[in-house]
């Protein structure tokens, strides 16, 4: 029996070979890609950026530009149903928070296997989103 029928699953995304490797097993275990909500997390634009002064180019371009590179590299007929958002900010905690207002039931990230050193370095996503989550987090290791 499906355990994740009546809730939303997450799958974080950074168009990464690991993130794709996510979304389907999040899709194996939900047995519906309607299910499955994509996220991906980018920084702040930078407001010094010309196109960013002079109006061109603003917060809501950039949700479109993602949206439609996901589905450049995703199509919408092998995954009927799947929606992808792109918010602004700390990718883990932002992670957390989007499946916490989603009232997710499992959020799926790809580790991308980064020594103890790498970790303590520059910190892991994935580490950080266990931390947060109010739901159950499962983390893939690359190759699973």
């Amino acid at each position: 029996m499906n355990t994740f029928t009546s809730k939303t699953i997450i799958v974080p995304w950074d168009f990464s070979e690991t993130s794709r490797q996510a979304l389907n097993k999040a899709v194996e275990i939900a047995g519906s890609s309607a299910q499955v909500k994509v996220v991906h997390v980018t920084p702040y634009p930078d407001t010094i950026e010309p196109s960013m002064i002079w109006g061109d180019y603003d917060e809501n371009d950039i949700r479109s530009n993602l949206k439609t590179s996901f589905f450049a590299s995703v199509s919408q007929a092998d995954y009927p149903g799947l929606e992808f958002f792109a918010v602004f900010g700390s990718p883990g905690s932002e992670i957390a928070d989007f499946a916490e207002k989603h009232d997710a039931g499992l959020i799926v990230i790809s580790s991308h296997g980064q020594t103890r050193l790498e970790r303590f370095l520059i910190g892991s996503v994935a580490e950080r989103v266990i931390r947060l989550a109010h739901c159950p987090v499962l983390v893939l290791r690359p190759g699973c």
